[in-house]
C-alpha cells in the first residue's frame, strides 16, 4: 500500500521496500552534530538511476494500461489524501499551483490554472490569484472555470461527511476557516444539507473579486512562507457547483466527477478498474503541464505486485506501468543488472522510523524519560537496519527529521552507535534489563526483519524485545490512530513513515503532525504521543516567521530539539523504484503521487495497447 503524508497515511509503507522513498540522506557515522546545509535545495543526490525512454517525437494515441493492487482512497479532488488518490485526479483535475513532469523539477510548484505568480500583499497576508482564461468544465454546455469554484472547493474540504486530512495544514491560517469548519461539523452528512452551507455561509478567507470573476482572493491570519507552496495541494482545487448534487467523497460523487484536464472518468469500478478517457472540453493551450498524449488510461487494482513486475518485463502492450513500485527483492536485482527500464529515485520521505511510546507504562515508566530513549537510540544500528531495507543504496542514512531536499534540513547525527554508553545511560536511569513491546506487522517482511534487527540491536544491551504482531488493516486504526492503546502499554516500539504534504518549504509539514504533542491522533500523527513545550513552541515561532530566512532556522532548531528529546528514531530517507516496459517513454517519475505522470507518457505507435 502505497501512502503518502499525515493522519492513517503515514506511510504503511515497508510492505515493499520502496513505498515511498528519496535519494539522499544524512550519516550516521559522525560523532555528535555537524550541520551542513539548510537549504533543503529539493534537488536529489546520491544513487539515482533515470531511464526516462525519452528517443524520438511523441506520438499521439493508444490506451495506456497501468496495472496496480491498490484502489485510490477517494476520487475527490478536495478530499483525496493518499499518493495513489492524487495520481488519479491528476488527469482529471486541475489546481491553480501543480507539479510538472519535467526531471529534476518535479517537487518544484509551477502555475497551472493560475495565470502566474500570486500577488502578494505587503504585510504578506493577501494573496490575489487570476485563472486562465479558456480553462473549462466538460458540463453541458462546457464554462470556464471561477475563482467562485476555488472557493467552494475550499470549503468542501472540511465538509462533516469526509473532511481532507491534511486541514491543521492550513485551517488556522486562511482567515474564518477554523470558524466555517465548526460549523460545518454541526451539518448532517447529506448532499442537500452540505450543499446550503457550502453555499450560503462566508468564507471570509476565500473569495472572488467582485470586479472579475476569474480572480481569487486568500486572507491570511498571519504572514506564511509556505503558503504559496501549500497552494499545490489538491484540496485547492476548484469545485463545479453541480458536485453540490452529491456528498464531497462518496461513491455517488465518484460516479460523476466532472473534469477541467485533459482526461473524464469513463468508469470507476472500486477496487477493481479506474478508465480515462480524453476529455473534448480541454483546450491543451490553457494546460502548461500535461501533454495528454495517450486516448485512454486504464487502471486495473486486482493484480499481485510481483506479478506486475513479471508482466512489465516481457514489453507486452498490455502492461505499461505500475500504479505500486517495484518490490523490494526485485528492485536489488534489477540494479544489479543495470536494467534499462528501471528508475531508481527519491520520493522525499523518513520511512520507516522507529516509534517511542513515549508515555508507555511498562517498566516503571521508563520510555517517558528522555535518557531511556536517548540509551535507545545510542543501542541502535541504523547500519544494521538499512541492511535489511535493501542496503543504503536503496535506503540512505537520515539521521534527524526532516530530509535533505526540506528546505531547513541541517545534517547533523546525535546518535552514533554506541551501545557501552548506551548500558551506562540505562543504568544511570535505573532502566537497564527492560522487557520491550515492539509492535509490528508480519504481512511486511522489512517490517518483520526490521522488528528482528532491533531486537538483537537491543539484546546486546539486555534489553528483551517481544513482538506484538498486527494485521495490516488493524495497525493503525486500531493501535497506532488510538491514543488510549499507547496510554495503556500496548506496545512501547514500532515503526511509521512519513512524507511531506507538500515540497520545498514544507518543514511544517512534519513537525505539525508529528511532534506538535497539543494535537492527539487520529487528528495528527504523534502516534507515540511526544509532547515537549520547547518543540511546540518553536513549531508556533516557525509558523509565524515573517521571512524564510526566520522561519528555516527555527525550523532547523526544532529539528535539532526533536533529537535531543530522542522523540523517535530516524532510519532512511529511501529510494524509489519505478518501473516501465520498453513502449512507454517520457516516464517521469513525480514523488508527491509515487508514480509514473500518466498525462505525459506516450507510448509506441506499433505497441500502443489500443
Amino acid at each position: 500500500m502505497q501512502t503518502r503524508s499525515r493522519g492513517a497515511m503515514a506511510l504503511a509503507g515497508v510492505a515493499t521496500l520502496a513505498v515511498l522513498a528519496t535519494a539522499c540522506g544524512g550519516s550516521s557515522s559522525g560523532g555528535g552534530a555537524t550541520p551542513s546545509s539548510s537549504s533543503g535545495s529539493g534537488a536529489p543526490s546520491g544513487f539515482q538511476k533515470i531511464s526516462l525512454n525519452n528517443t524520438g517525437t511523441p506520438v499521439k494515441g493508444g490506451t495506456l494500461n497501468v496495472l496496480g493492487s491498490s484502489d485510490v482512497d477517494y476520487l475527490d479532488p478536495n478530499i483525496t489524501y493518499y499518493s495513489l488518490g492524487q495520481a488519479a485526479v491528476r488527469e482529471f483535475s486541475r489546481q491553480l499551483y501543480t507539479y510538472p513532469a519535467v526531471q529534476g523539477h518535479q517537487t518544484e510548484s509551477v502555475p497551472d490554472l493560475a495565470t502566474g505568480e500570486p500577488q502578494i500583499s505587503a504585510d504578506g497576508k493577501t494573496y490575489t490569484i487570476t485563472i486562465r482564461t479558456g480553462a473549462k468544465w466538460n458540463t453541458t454546455p462546457a464554462r470556464q472555470v471561477t475563482a467562485e469554484d476555488v472557493v467552494r472547493g475550499v470549503k468542501t474540504t472540511c465538509n462533516p461527511f469526509q473532511p481532507y486530512g491534511g486541514e491543521p495544514n492550513f485551517d488556522f491560517l486562511i482567515v474564518g476557516l477554523q470558524k466555517f469548519c465548526n460549523g460545518f461539523a454541526k451539518v448532517q452528512p447529506n448532499a442537500k444539507a452540505i450543499a446550503d452551507y457550502t453555499e450560503n455561509t462566508d468564507l471570509p478567507g476565500v473569495s472572488a473579486d467582485p470586479s472579475n470573476p476569474l480572480t481569487v482572493i486568500f486572507k491570511l491570519t498571519q504572514p506564511a512562507s509556505y503558503f504559496r507552496s501549500q497552494l499545490a495541494l489538491t484540496p485547492f482545487s476548484p469545485r463545479p457547483k453541480e458536485m453540490d448534487d452529491y456528498v464531497p467523497a462518496s461513491s455517488q460523487a465518484a460516479q460523476h466527477t466532472i473534469s477541467d484536464g485533459p482526461y473524464e472518468v469513463q468508469s470507476y469500478q472500486p477496487t477493481k478498474q479506474l478508465t480515462f478517457v480524453r476529455n473534448a472540453d480541454w483546450d491543451p493551450t490553457t494546460d502548461p503541464v500535461r501533454k495528454g498524449y495517450v486516448d485512454k488510461i486504464i487502471i486495473s487494482m486486482t493484480n499481485d505486485v510481483e506479478a506486475v513486475q513479471k508482466q512489465l518485463q516481457t514489453n507486452t502492450p498490455s502492461a505499461d506501468l505500475a500504479f505500486n513500485g517495484v518490490p523490494a527483492t526485485d528492485l536489488v536485482q534489477l540494479i544489479a543488472k543495470n536494467d534499462a527500464q528501471l528508475n531508481v529515485e527519491g520520493a522525499i520521505a523518513s520511512n520507516p522510523y522507529v516509534l517511542y511510546n513515549t508515555v508507555s507504562p511498562n517498566n516503571n515508566g521508563a520510555l517517558k524519560k528522555v535518557e531511556v530513549r536517548q540509551a535507545l537510540s545510542y543501542a541502535l544500528n541504523r547500519t544494521h537496519l538499512i541492511q535489511v531495507a535493501g542496503g543504503p543504496k536503496l535506503s540512505p542514512p537520515l539521521t534527524h527529521v526532516l530530509p535533505p531536499e526540506i528546505s531547513g534540513s541541517e545534517n547533523f547525527d546525535l546518535y552514533p552507535n554506541d551501545p557501552t554508553k548506551a548500558q551506562q545511560m540505562l543504568k544511570a536511569a535505573g532502566a537497564d534489563g527492560m522487557t520491550l513491546k515492539f509492535l509490528y506487522r508480519p504481512a511486511s517482511p522489512t517490517s518483520t526483519k526490521m522488528y528482528q534487527t532491533v531486537q538483537a540491536d537491543l539484546g546486546k544491551i539486555g534489553i528483551k524485545v517481544k513482538g506484538v504482531q498486527s494485521p495490516d488493516a488493524d495497525f493503525y486504526t486500531k493501535y497506532l490512530q488510538v491514543p488510549s492503546v499507547a496510554r495503556q502499554g500496548t506496545w512501547d516500539l514500532s515503526l511509521a513513515g512519513w512524507g511531506p504534504d507538500w515540497y520545498g518549504n514544507a518543514a511544517l509539514s512534519f513537525f505539525g503532525p508529528l511532534f506538535d504533542g497539543r494535537v492527539l491522533p487520529p487528528t495528527s500523527s504523534d502516534f507515540g504521543l511526544f509532547n515537549d513545550s520547547k518543540v511546540n513552541g518553536l513549531i508556533d515561532q516557525a509558523k509565524a516567521a515573517k521571512t524564510v530566512d526566520d522561519s528555516l532556522k527555527l525550523w532547523a532548531q526544532a529539528d535539532h530539539a526533536v533529537m535531543e528529546a530522542a522523540a523517535f528514531y530516524p532510519i532512511t530517507d529511501p529510494n524509489e523504484g519505478t518501473y516501465h516496459a520498453s513502449q512507454v517513454h517520457n516516464t517521469v517519475y513525480m514523488p508527491p503521487y509515487q508514480v509514473v505522470d500518466f498525462t505525459n507518457v506516450w507510448l509506441d505507435a506499433n505497441a500502443n495497447g489500443g
